[in-house]
């Protein structure tokens, strides 16, 4: 039962982050649909309400792809480089997909959010071109994705090798009441 869990939270955190890397790319297309004037860095164009929708769709699928892995995946408590150090390789890999999938979050959040925002206005903008800051952050959602399924995979795995190593009494080769090594 567990396992189906683990393959549905998997399966459920990949589909939301692949379908916020291609609403964050179609918001970038919808974008670029709209009529602008472009004179070297310098450009003027109307805002797209499709890729202002289509663009906060996907802050919005991010951020709940994010969550639902840290909620499923559990706490991973890490005080020290020697503990890091001298953890077991599941909890190494979920300490370091963890740490990059929030930075991935915090650049991909802000490259949509900024697209996003900059097609929120009612009228013309002109300014600094700001080119394909929806499709870098679509793009992102999707590596996003992979640093979170390793995280939830191995920290679901961490969780169960402390759980069974509770179980067990903490020693693997502990002698038993007949003296004899288990």
């Amino acid at each position: 039962m567990a396992i189906n869990i683990s393959f549905l939270v998997c399966l459920l955190i990949m589909i939301m982050d692949i379908t916020a890397g291609i609403l964050g790319i179609e918001a970038e297309i919808a974008q670029n649909k709209v009529k602008h004037l472009r004179m070297w860095i310098f450009e003027c164009r109307d805002p797209s309400y499709v890729a202002f929708k289509l663009g906060l769709a996907a802050v919005v699928l991010l951020l709940m792809a994010h969550v639902i892995a840290n909620l499923f995946g559990g706490c991973i408590r890490i005080k020290s480089k020697q503990e890091l150090d001298q953890a077991s390789p599941n909890k190494q890999l979920a300490a370091v997909s963890l740490i990059l999938s929030w930075i991935l979050l915090g650049i991909a959040f802000t490259l949509l959010i900024s697209g996003a925002l900059s097609n929120s206005k009612p009228r013309k903008n002109c300014g600094i071109s700001h080119h394909r800051l929806l499709s870098i952050g679509g793009i992102l959602c999707f590596i996003h994705g992979l640093f979170l399924v390793a995280y939830y995979v191995s920290a679901a795995a961490f969780i169960r090798e402390e759980r069974n190593r509770s179980q067990h009494g903490g020693h693997e080769n502990k002698p038993n009441q007949h003296g004899v090594e288990a």
